[in-house]
């Protein structure tokens, strides 16, 4: 029986309140071999073996027909495209623009980055009428008892021991939850004697410390 997990957001909204959304509680991960188990259990006329060389040949044909740009409807389960982007691997990762005398990108700078997916209305009926709820654990925000100024400059006061800064060192200097850390640091914050400002990207981020002139 899945359990559903009632969590806390931050007040995105000025009502003065926090919001409440409700999501699954992640289960187990199954493999590759399990779930074929599994489908072989409820269709037991094929085999193991037969049943994961039909799932491996949709894998296969799904991958070849994105390439191609073409989109892929498979009744039951779903829609996919692919998503395209700047490539990783290729340098100058600046966004084009529609600006003249502005140099424009080629084929190469560009690749597929992932792929959209929307399901099938009959796939999200079928997972509701086989889903029995209880309730799970609730997930609240954790509310730092320093102010924002007071936490920018314990932050301000950090790096110029340690030089540098993760989101998780700043929610943890401060007693917040990595995602309201993450959104308050946002693209830097600003002390009375100095600005936090970061680089890179992601899990690469990292932030440091400019100081004011005066």
């Amino acid at each position: 029986m899945a359990k559903y997990i009632k969590k806390e957001i931050a007040d995105l909204n000025g009502t003065g309140s926090t919001q409440v959304y409700y999501r699954m509680e992640r289960g187990e991960t199954l493999s590759f071999g399990d779930f074929i188990q599994e489908c072989h259990y409820y269709h037991q006329l094929c085999s193991p073996a037969t049943i994961q060389a039909v799932v491996i040949a949709v894998c296969e044909q799904l991958a070849t027909e994105l390439a191609k740009g073409n989109n892929v409807r498979i009744d039951g389960l779903g829609t996919f495209h692919a998503k395209l982007g700047l490539n990783k691997y290729k340098p100058g990762r600046v966004m084009d623009t529609f600006e003249e005398g502005t140099t424009k990108r080629n084929a190469a700078s560009l690749g597929v980055t992932g792929v959209g997916y929307k399901a099938d209305k009959a796939l999200v009926r079928n997972i509701a009428g086989k889903c029995k709820l209880e309730r799970g654990g609730e997930d609240r925000l954790r509310k730092s008892k320093y102010t924002k100024d007071e936490r920018v400059e314990r932050a301000i006061r950090y790096l110029r021991r340690e030089g540098f800064m993760h989101v998780k060192d700043y929610a943890r200097l401060n007693g917040l939850s990595y995602s309201s850390a993450y959104r308050e640091l946002g693209h830097g914050l600003v002390g009375e004697s100095a600005v936090i400002t970061s680089r890179g990207s992601k899990s690469a981020k990292i932030y440091y410390l400019i100081e004011k002139t005066t």
